[in-house]
């Protein structure tokens, strides 16, 4: 792919690369600063809500 000339959308200096975004150096800085480790992520299991309250029909003993 080609490389397209545009103002860098975060500092408006005029960059020359392939996608449109910030530029190398805004990148960089971005990374460092909000940038943090990567996290584990523990899946939940699902517990379904009780909305329902059993009606007389159901609880009637014979």
């Amino acid at each position: 792919m080609g490389l397209s000339s545009f103002a860098c959308p975060r500092c408006e200096s005029e960059v020359e690369e392939a996608y449109y975004g910030p530029c190398d150096s805004c990148r960089a800085e971005l990374r460092a600063t909000l940038g943090g480790d990567q996290q584990a992520v523990v899946a939940v299991e699902y517990e379904p809500k009780m909305n329902v309250t059993p009606n007389a029909v159901a609880l009637k003993d014979d």
